[in-house]
Protein backbone atom coordinates (compact mmCIF):
# COMPACT_ATOMS: atom_id res chain seq x y z
CA UNK A 1 0.00 0.00 0.00
CA UNK A 2 1.18 3.34 -0.96
CA UNK A 3 0.60 6.29 1.73
CA UNK A 4 -0.05 9.72 -0.17
CA UNK A 5 2.10 12.46 1.09
CA UNK A 6 -0.62 14.84 0.68
CA UNK A 7 -0.94 17.44 3.90
CA UNK A 8 -4.35 16.87 4.43
CA UNK A 9 -5.05 21.06 4.33
CA UNK A 10 -3.64 21.10 1.25
CA UNK A 11 -6.14 17.62 -0.39
CA UNK A 12 -7.39 19.68 -3.18
CA UNK A 13 -9.19 16.57 -4.38
CA UNK A 14 -10.81 15.82 -0.93
CA UNK A 15 -11.57 19.57 -0.80
CA UNK A 16 -13.66 18.78 -4.87
CA UNK A 17 -14.98 15.96 -3.80
CA UNK A 18 -16.75 17.77 -0.42
CA UNK A 19 -17.68 20.65 -2.50
CA UNK A 20 -19.35 18.30 -4.84
CA UNK A 21 -21.76 17.22 -2.22
CA UNK A 22 -22.84 20.31 -0.38
CA UNK A 23 -26.42 21.60 -0.51
CA UNK A 24 -28.15 24.31 1.01
CA UNK A 25 -28.50 22.75 4.47
CA UNK A 26 -24.74 21.79 4.54
CA UNK A 27 -23.96 25.17 6.13
CA UNK A 28 -23.26 26.21 9.00
CA UNK A 29 -23.66 22.60 11.09
CA UNK A 30 -21.65 20.43 8.63
CA UNK A 31 -19.71 22.10 6.55
CA UNK A 32 -18.10 26.30 6.46
CA UNK A 33 -15.36 27.41 4.06
CA UNK A 34 -15.95 31.25 5.15
CA UNK A 35 -14.78 32.66 8.58
CA UNK A 36 -12.58 35.14 9.96
CA UNK A 37 -10.27 35.56 13.30
CA UNK A 38 -8.66 38.02 14.93
CA UNK A 39 -5.75 37.24 12.82
CA UNK A 40 -8.07 39.90 10.16
CA UNK A 41 -11.25 41.58 10.79
CA UNK A 42 -13.12 38.32 13.07
CA UNK A 43 -13.79 38.69 16.72
CA UNK A 44 -13.12 35.27 17.55
CA UNK A 45 -9.51 33.97 18.51
CA UNK A 46 -8.19 30.92 16.21
CA UNK A 47 -8.82 28.47 19.12
CA UNK A 48 -12.08 30.05 20.10
CA UNK A 49 -13.05 29.48 16.73
CA UNK A 50 -11.86 25.33 16.76
CA UNK A 51 -13.25 24.94 19.63
CA UNK A 52 -16.45 26.16 18.82
CA UNK A 53 -16.46 24.39 15.50
CA UNK A 54 -15.91 20.69 17.54
CA UNK A 55 -19.24 21.83 19.53
CA UNK A 56 -20.91 22.65 16.62
CA UNK A 57 -19.82 19.24 14.78
CA UNK A 58 -18.26 20.26 11.56
CA UNK A 59 -16.79 17.98 9.37
CA UNK A 60 -15.00 20.14 7.06
CA UNK A 61 -13.87 24.36 7.08
CA UNK A 62 -11.43 26.31 6.22
CA UNK A 63 -10.34 29.64 7.79
CA UNK A 64 -10.31 32.71 5.54
CA UNK A 65 -8.86 35.57 7.29
CA UNK A 66 -8.22 38.60 4.64
CA UNK A 67 -4.24 38.58 3.49
CA UNK A 68 -3.46 36.29 6.06
CA UNK A 69 -2.92 32.81 7.29
CA UNK A 70 -1.77 33.05 10.98
CA UNK A 71 -5.32 31.86 12.33
CA UNK A 72 -5.06 29.01 10.00
CA UNK A 73 -1.63 28.36 11.46
CA UNK A 74 -2.39 28.70 15.16
CA UNK A 75 -6.04 26.11 14.21
CA UNK A 76 -3.91 24.01 12.68
CA UNK A 77 -1.28 23.65 15.34
CA UNK A 78 -4.93 22.92 17.80
CA UNK A 79 -6.05 20.36 15.42
CA UNK A 80 -2.25 18.79 15.64
CA UNK A 81 -2.62 18.73 19.12
CA UNK A 82 -6.00 17.25 19.59
CA UNK A 83 -5.22 14.14 17.24
CA UNK A 84 -1.54 13.27 19.15
CA UNK A 85 -3.66 13.07 22.25
CA UNK A 86 -6.02 10.77 20.93
CA UNK A 87 -9.12 13.09 21.24
CA UNK A 88 -12.04 11.75 21.55
CA UNK A 89 -13.89 14.48 20.05
CA UNK A 90 -14.46 14.21 16.32
CA UNK A 91 -12.51 16.87 14.89
CA UNK A 92 -12.87 18.40 11.52
CA UNK A 93 -11.12 18.81 8.51
CA UNK A 94 -9.13 21.55 8.75
CA UNK A 95 -8.25 22.66 4.84
CA UNK A 96 -6.08 26.10 4.47
CA UNK A 97 -8.04 29.25 3.05
CA UNK A 98 -7.30 33.12 2.47
CA UNK A 99 -9.73 35.67 0.91
CA UNK A 100 -8.19 38.19 -0.97
CA UNK A 101 -9.26 41.47 -2.49
CA UNK A 102 -9.29 42.03 -5.79
CA UNK A 103 -10.45 43.80 -8.98
CA UNK A 104 -12.22 42.32 -11.72
CA UNK A 105 -12.80 44.68 -14.33
CA UNK A 106 -13.17 47.49 -12.92
CA UNK A 107 -14.98 45.95 -9.94
CA UNK A 108 -13.98 45.30 -6.25
CA UNK A 109 -14.47 41.27 -5.16
CA UNK A 110 -13.05 39.20 -2.49
CA UNK A 111 -11.60 35.46 -4.19
CA UNK A 112 -11.24 32.67 -1.71
CA UNK A 113 -8.44 30.40 -2.08
CA UNK A 114 -8.13 27.32 -0.76
CA UNK A 115 -6.12 23.58 -0.61
CA UNK A 116 -3.27 26.05 -1.15
CA UNK A 117 0.39 25.55 -0.10
CA UNK A 118 1.16 28.75 1.91
CA UNK A 119 5.17 28.72 2.01
CA UNK A 120 5.02 29.31 -1.93
CA UNK A 121 6.75 32.36 -3.35
CA UNK A 122 3.10 33.02 -5.31
CA UNK A 123 1.47 33.42 -2.18
CA UNK A 124 4.12 35.69 -0.43
CA UNK A 125 2.00 38.95 -2.01
CA UNK A 126 -1.28 38.21 -0.87
CA UNK A 127 -0.35 36.85 2.88
CA UNK A 128 1.07 40.01 4.35
CA UNK A 129 -2.33 40.93 5.82
CA UNK A 130 -2.77 44.11 3.63
CA UNK A 131 -4.48 43.91 0.87
CA UNK A 132 -2.94 43.55 -2.85
CA UNK A 133 -2.19 46.60 -4.74
CA UNK A 134 -1.73 47.39 -8.90
CA UNK A 135 -0.94 44.29 -10.50
CA UNK A 136 -1.25 42.46 -7.56
CA UNK A 137 -4.67 43.19 -7.03
CA UNK A 138 -6.07 41.85 -10.79
CA UNK A 139 -8.03 38.62 -10.44
CA UNK A 140 -6.43 36.96 -12.94
CA UNK A 141 -3.12 37.54 -11.19
CA UNK A 142 -5.00 36.42 -7.99
CA UNK A 143 -6.48 33.42 -9.40
CA UNK A 144 -3.09 32.35 -11.50
CA UNK A 145 -0.96 32.93 -7.79
CA UNK A 146 -3.20 30.39 -5.63
CA UNK A 147 -3.87 27.59 -9.02
CA UNK A 148 0.75 28.22 -8.81
CA UNK A 149 0.41 27.19 -5.35
CA UNK A 150 -1.94 23.96 -5.55
CA UNK A 151 -5.03 25.40 -4.63
CA UNK A 152 -8.42 26.23 -6.10
CA UNK A 153 -10.39 29.80 -6.28
CA UNK A 154 -13.24 30.51 -5.52
CA UNK A 155 -15.67 33.98 -5.85
CA UNK A 156 -17.18 34.88 -2.57
CA UNK A 157 -20.78 35.82 -1.99
CA UNK A 158 -21.36 36.98 -5.95
CA UNK A 159 -24.62 39.01 -5.02
CA UNK A 160 -22.82 41.53 -2.89
CA UNK A 161 -20.99 43.89 -5.48
CA UNK A 162 -21.95 46.79 -7.08
CA UNK A 163 -22.06 44.79 -10.41
CA UNK A 164 -24.34 42.01 -10.77
CA UNK A 165 -23.67 38.73 -10.27
CA UNK A 166 -25.20 37.86 -14.30
CA UNK A 167 -22.08 39.60 -15.71
CA UNK A 168 -19.37 38.96 -12.40
CA UNK A 169 -19.49 35.11 -12.42
CA UNK A 170 -19.13 34.88 -16.29
CA UNK A 171 -16.29 36.75 -15.85
CA UNK A 172 -14.46 35.30 -12.92
CA UNK A 173 -15.00 32.00 -15.06
CA UNK A 174 -13.35 32.92 -18.36
CA UNK A 175 -9.92 33.84 -15.91
CA UNK A 176 -10.29 30.15 -14.53
CA UNK A 177 -12.12 30.52 -10.84
CA UNK A 178 -13.33 26.76 -9.58
CA UNK A 179 -16.57 28.02 -8.05
CA UNK A 180 -18.95 30.14 -6.62
CA UNK A 181 -19.89 30.54 -2.39
CA UNK A 182 -23.17 30.10 -4.27
CA UNK A 183 -24.83 29.21 -0.75
CA UNK A 184 -24.57 32.39 1.29
CA UNK A 185 -27.10 34.32 3.80
CA UNK A 186 -27.51 37.97 2.59
CA UNK A 187 -28.62 40.11 5.15
CA UNK A 188 -27.69 37.96 8.36
CA UNK A 189 -30.54 36.61 8.52
CA UNK A 190 -31.30 35.12 12.39
CA UNK A 191 -31.23 31.59 11.80
CA UNK A 192 -28.32 31.28 9.34
CA UNK A 193 -30.48 30.79 6.24
CA UNK A 194 -28.86 30.82 2.61
CA UNK A 195 -31.13 33.34 0.20
CA UNK A 196 -33.32 32.23 -1.98
CA UNK A 197 -33.23 34.10 -4.68
CA UNK A 198 -29.92 34.78 -4.92
CA UNK A 199 -28.49 30.95 -4.60
CA UNK A 200 -31.49 30.02 -7.16
CA UNK A 201 -29.52 32.46 -9.48
CA UNK A 202 -26.12 31.51 -8.48
CA UNK A 203 -26.50 27.66 -8.91
CA UNK A 204 -27.85 28.11 -12.22
CA UNK A 205 -25.23 30.49 -13.12
CA UNK A 206 -22.36 28.08 -11.64
CA UNK A 207 -24.22 24.79 -14.00
CA UNK A 208 -23.48 27.02 -16.78
CA UNK A 209 -19.84 27.31 -16.17
CA UNK A 210 -19.45 23.79 -14.36
CA UNK A 211 -17.82 25.63 -11.50
CA UNK A 212 -18.12 23.77 -7.76
CA UNK A 213 -20.71 25.43 -4.97
CA UNK A 214 -19.34 26.44 -2.10
CA UNK A 215 -20.83 27.21 1.62
CA UNK A 216 -19.98 29.38 4.57
CA UNK A 217 -21.43 32.04 7.30
CA UNK A 218 -18.15 34.63 6.44
CA UNK A 219 -18.47 34.70 10.25
CA UNK A 220 -16.97 38.07 11.05
CA UNK A 221 -18.49 38.06 15.32
CA UNK A 222 -18.51 35.62 18.61
CA UNK A 223 -20.07 32.86 16.53
CA UNK A 224 -19.87 30.23 13.60
CA UNK A 225 -23.33 30.32 13.04
CA UNK A 226 -24.03 33.81 11.84
CA UNK A 227 -22.01 36.43 9.99
CA UNK A 228 -21.81 38.83 12.97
Amino acid sequence: MVLSTVKPSVDVQGLKEVWATLKKDSCPYHYNFHMHTTCSDGQLFPIDLMEQAVKIGLKGMAITDHHSVKGYHIAQVWLDEKHQLGSDARLPHLWTGVEVTSDLFGTEVHLLGYGFLPEHPAMTRYLQGERPRGNDAVAVNVIHAIHQAGGLVVLAHPSRYHCSAERLIPAAARLGIDGIEAFYAYGNPKPWTTSIKETEKALQLSESYQLFNTCGTDTHGKSLLQRI
